[in-house]
């Protein structure tokens, strides 16, 4: 049970937002800080009715003149949300480290990517266009991008802002409105999101819509009504897997970003005092949550046991508390729930066969006790079968495992279902080249990790997604193509 609040202040009421207009109906349950357990908020819990009302909306709303066919309204409201969000950046601050335990610095991070995917997004909407060609003599041909309808974005809790914003702002440039939902874990910022899109005059009610649920009753509802022909949906594999089956019903476009299982190659010819700081972050980063997270550390066998050791050393040190401590390196994780789903794992992979060289886990004792607090753990394994390898853990696990030459890394980094990013350690620019054409998967960092940038596509291979999300090939997702064929002398008889 959540700890009642003392503080004689009202606890704010997280709400809905659709067709512009706030919802509060619904039975009322607790937001809580998951590094301390105190309830922080309330939020009404009415998933499929609000979005069987969402999907309404935004039915109407495509359907209005204007929204799907004006290029400079749709610029000017994209324009217009990313300074909304920059005016609002110290709120959502507060709340993303109150509610979902980031540490300052990396809720910093998440919303400083907001404005310039919006601003991106705005271009994109002026450059729309299709094409017109004569195939022949006496033929001309047009083919147009038209949106697609309404879209549903289903975006999850670990990092609520900047892919709500992923996936949302394509859509409208492309044209499409949307129904956007979200976990009730972060309820209270998700309607902090609404309030500020419902800053912009000029967005017509209906464009936009959100709603967020404990359960999936409402999530279920857009992928199976017809009326929602475009899923952008980021979360796990599985979950992915079992919403494209039941969309596959209706022929439904799905965009997703899904799981993985980050390899991060070291050489011996690499810089390890500036790789391993980064190799450090590259899990503890978001406390492990997050679909990048580097979690596989394969390291060339003549440096293997300087890295096991050092690298065993950073996460010794690492700090863990609550979001608002600037002492602080990680927070918590997003609840308990998740602390012992991460043990189980680690315990499950030392009964398999892993050897524990830094167990870190749940913390059990002293202050943090309280919280959902994990110490970051790494594991050797020598099995590239196991589960903690071939399966994602979301949290801060890390496994090390040790190579010979390039084939043998190139070998375990792809022997698995994942292929959303990789990383590459080493002083030799072709080697890097080499091994990041021959890994699968969509992106890949040589001497870095988590280089994104709102201009170049990102998505994943294999089980880790379908579609590109930013860059161009963003709006595929949300367009269809028409050709109009047209012989122009007949008109005139």
């Amino acid at each position: 049970m959540a700890n009642t609040s003392t503080s004689s202040t009202p606890l704010p009421c997280a709400s809905n937002w659709i067709n512009g207009v706030e919802r509060f109906d619904g039975v009322f349950k607790e937001s809580i800080n998951p590094a301390t357990y105190e309830v922080i908020g309330r939020y009404p819990d009415n998933g499929l009715a609000v979005a069987m009302e969402a999907v309404s909306a935004a039915s109407m709303a495509f359907q209005q003149p204007g929204w799907a066919h004006d290029h400079e309204l749709r610029a000017r409201v994209l324009e217009k949300l990313a300074a909304a969000f920059e005016r609002n950046r110290d709120r959502l601050l507060q709340m993303l480290a109150l509610e979902n335990g980031k540490v300052m610095r990396e809720a910093a991070f998440e919303l400083d990517m907001v404005p310039s995917k919006l601003r991106y997004a705005a271009a994109c909407a002026m450059l729309e266009a299709g094409r017109a060609l004569r195939p022949k003599p006496g033929r001309i041909s047009m083919v147009l991008r038209q949106p697609m309808g309404v879209v549903a974005v289903i975006a999850p809790w670990n990092s609520p802002v900047v892919l709500t914003i992923r996936s949302l702002a394509p859509a409208l440039a492309a044209g499409c409105t949307v129904v956007i939902k979200l976990p009730a874990q972060v309820a209270q910022i998700a309607s902090l999101m609404a309030r500020i899109m419902a800053e912009v005059d000029e967005l017509p009610r209906g464009v936009i819509n959100l709603f967020f649920e404990t359960g999936s009753e409402g999530a279920a509802y857009l992928v199976e009504t017809p009326r929602v022909p475009v899923i952008s949906f980021t979360g796990s594999s599985r979950t992915g897997r079992a919403i494209s089956g039941v969309g596959a019903r209706h022929l439904k476009r799905f965009g997703m970003e899904l799981g993985g299982k980050t390899p991060m190659i070291v050489f011996d010819d690499a810089d390890l005092d500036t790789a391993l700081p980064v190799l450090e972050k590259a899990l503890t980063v978001f406390g492990g949550q997050f679909c990048m997270t580097g979690s596989r550390l394969l390291v060339q066998r003549g440096i293997y046991d300087a890295v096991r050791e050092r690298m065993a050393a950073r996460l010794r040190a690492v700090t863990i508390g609550p979001a608002d401590d600037p002492n602080s390196d990680m927070g918590p994780l997003i609840d308990r729930a998740n602390v012992e789903r991460v043990e189980q794992v680690v315990e499950a992979a030392l009964a398999a066969g892993a050897r524990a060289v830094e167990r870190g886990g749940a913390v059990r004792n002293g202050v943090l006790a309280r919280g959902a607090f994990f110490r970051p753990a790494l594991l050797e394994v020598f099995d590239n079968t196991l589960d903690i390898i071939q399966e994602e853990t979301f949290g801060p696990v890390l496994t090390l495992q040790s190579f010979t030459d390039e084939a043998e890394a190139l070998q375990l980094a792809n022997d698995n279902p994942y292929g959303l990013a990789a990383s590459v350690w080493t002083r030799d620019l072709d080697r890097g080249l080499r091994m990041a054409e021959a890994i699968d998967a969509g992106s890949v960092w040589i001497n870095d990790w988590a280089q994104v940038f709102d201009g170049t596509e990102e998505g994943g291979f294999k089980q880790s997604g379908l579609g590109r999300l930013n860059g161009l090939a963003a709006l595929e997702d949300f367009v269809e193509y028409k050709h109009i064929a047209l012989r122009p002398g007949l008109a005139w008889h």
